[in-house]
């Protein structure tokens, strides 16, 4: 028998324009497909196929999982890289509320995603107006909105030395003003300036030595550049060198950087 066809679309997070920002593809698993049709390897064989920093899949929330109670719409969401499934994800769950919202198959201002991280809420926000925010056209109909997103808190510890080896070839000379780490297996590495964390340039395999999933590295923003903070964030051993990563903003209140 003949697999379903899958809806999907790929779409460009934090961009103003098109072919530009972060991409990712969200894929609408319907039907036999939604019902236990597709396993995990299967979805990471799509995520390869791609061949992107993320592919997230959405299956509808049965009644008794979204909560007959629950006047919002509710998703499964799992997000998956070239080479692995990975527990939250920014610009995954920001692509995947824009699919929803402008595809019309939801009709209402927010949306709850069930995940492996707790439900997240997306939400329509029409007040917003800043930098980047789009004119979204759909049905004839041209609305500017920004989605929020809420997003659980990630509390930051200490580190070991020995989770972060060979600092001076990692960074290939940057000093370092602070180094901490997260429970959701990141390490986070503060630098003097926004400037430094910009022009860095790491030495990937030895960012493949450190301890746990990525490294995140962020200062404070230039006086003047209309930004409060500079982060990026390489993940090379979930075959993403780099990426920008929405769900690491919720660490940076936690270090004092914002």
């Amino acid at each position: 028998m003949a697999r379903q066809a899958v809806r999907y679309a790929v779409i460009d997070a934090f961009a103003d324009t098109p072919f530009k920002g972060n991409p990712a593809a969200v894929c609408l698993l319907d039907g036999e497909d939604a019902e236990g049709g597709v396993d995990d390897q299967w979805m990471l064989s799509v995520a390869k196929e791609f061949n992107i920093p993320m592919t997230s899949f959405l299956t509808r929330a049965s009644p008794s999982t979204a909560d007959g109670s629950a006047a919002n719409p509710r998703f499964h969401l799992r997000w998956f890289t070239p080479v692995a499934e990975v527990k939250l994800c920014g610009h995954g769950t920001l692509a995947a509320a824009h699919f929803l919202l402008t595809s019309g198959l939801v009709e209402c201002d927010v949306i709850e995603f069930i995940t492996e991280s707790g439900l997240l809420t997306a939400k329509k926000a029409h007040g917003l107006q800043h930098q980047g925010a789009p004119n979204i056209s759909f049905n004839g109909t041209v609305e500017k909105y920004s989605i929020e997103l809420d997003f659980p808190v990630v509390p930051v510890v200490g580190y070991e030395s020995a989770e972060f080896p060979s600092i001076p070839e990692t960074l290939n000379g940057v000093s370092i003003k602070n180094v901490l780490k997260t429970t959701s297996d990141d390490l986070i590495v503060e630098l003097a300036s926004g400037k430094e964390v910009a022009d860095l340039q790491p030495n990937f395999a030895e960012l493949e030595k450190c301890a746990g999933r990525g490294v995140i590295f962020t200062g404070l923003a230039p006086t003047g550049s209309g930004f409060d903070f500079f982060t990026r964030f390489f993940c090379p051993k979930n075959g993403v060198n780099e990426k920008c990563h929405g769900s690491v903003k919720v660490l940076l209140p936690e270090i004092g950087v914002i």
